[in-house]
């Protein structure tokens, strides 16, 4: 996905107090909170095995077969979720993308993300959850929508059904095909190769593993992609993940806090809430110190399976202001590396 920026601080005068996805509301919160940013790149999460490396390599080859991409996206991180690899691969072939699990996202933003996304020409968007086959049905309609050349003739349509490890993509390929097919489970990388399936309606499917990216660049990023649980756990440390998510609740999601942790008033920082929600769970070792370990994973269980509320970790506004840091980034590190290539020159 290409990210513009179209914004300029003017937009805060058109911005309602409960407008969590204005320009300025999120430029001030990065500009505010740059010590807890700093602190949350610090650490790189690295988590690529070595089924996803074949399977990039396999999608490259099968692309040229293929009609329309059917691209899954956790809708609580549409960004986040989305390969980058994939835009490059794919080129101008029509692109669905499927927002998963939005029972769990905040449905204000997901409809955002949903008007960002299909800005992009070939692109079309449905938002579902495996509580709505009937919708999740729909999206054999929309394949032949799409491609109204293939409609009503005998040919098949070709589609290519990609996603980031756990973000439902098995389950929405069972719901489509009326059986068992693609193995399912609470954990990521449960599909370990490729599978063609032919679901009806003149489509069919090419499942693939779901494929994280050896580089997740923008490490905010890397760190919903762990919160939300498309990292194994055991390539994650729980309580920086833990630290991650309740600093970002604090902000956008107070109200919710209070509510699910029965707490009169919230903490001022992530640290203290998970302190005070370890007491009120009884997470204590001897000494009355809070266990830290396991009061970080009863808060990522928690806000994964929903009991907390619906929650989105991101919004368009907030990662075209990442995407833009990123560029400057990026420029100044090349700038540091151009500049040690032409000392070494002189040196020699």
């Amino acid at each position: 996905m290409k990210f513009f920026l179209r914004y300029n601080k003017s937009d805060k005068n058109n911005c309602s107090p409960d407008h969590r996805c204005a320009w300025y509301c999120s430029f001030n919160l990065l500009r505010d909170r740059k010590n807890s940013f700093i602190k949350y790149n610090t650490m790189l999460i690295q988590w690529y095995p070595g089924h996803m490396h074949k399977a990039s390599k396999e999608i490259k080859q099968t692309l040229h077969q293929i009609d329309i991409v059917i691209e899954v996206l956790d809708a609580r991180i549409p960004f986040s979720s989305q390969n980058p690899m994939l835009s490059k691969l794919r080129g101008d072939k029509p692109c669905i993308k499927v927002l998963s699990k939005s029972d769990l996202a905040d449905p204000d933003i997901t409809q955002q993300w949903q008007t960002y996304l299909e800005q992009e020409q070939g692109v079309k968007t449905i938002a579902i959850t495996i509580e709505q086959p009937e919708k999740i049905r729909h999206l054999t309609d929309l394949c032949h929508k799409m491609l109204p050349d293939k409609s009503g003739t005998d040919r098949l349509i070709n589609t290519l059904i990609v996603g980031i490890p756990n973000v439902g993509k098995s389950t929405l390929i069972n719901i489509l095909a009326g059986r068992m097919i693609a193995k399912t489970g609470n954990e990521p990388a449960i599909t370990k190769m490729q599978q063609r399936i032919a679901i009806g309606n003149g489509i069919v499917l090419m499942d693939t593993p779901g494929v994280l990216w050896p580089n997740v660049e923008n490490k905010n990023s890397g760190y919903r992609l762990a919160t939300t649980g498309a990292i194994k756990d055991t390539a994650i440390d729980h309580e920086q993940i833990a630290d991650f998510a309740a600093d970002y609740l604090l902000i956008h999601y107070p109200e919710l806090l209070k509510m699910r942790y029965q707490l009169s008033e919230l903490p001022s920082n992530s640290s203290a809430l998970l302190d005070a929600i370890g007491k009120s769970r009884g997470c204590l070792r001897s000494g009355g110190h809070v266990d830290r370990d396991r009061v970080s994973k009863i808060l990522l269980a928690e806000l994964r399976a929903g009991t907390i509320g619906r929650l989105s970790f991101e919004t368009p506004a907030m990662m075209e202001v990442e995407m833009a840091e990123l560029i400057i980034i990026q420029a100044e590190k090349a700038a540091k590396k151009e500049a040690r290539k032409s000392k070494n020159k002189r040196a020699s």
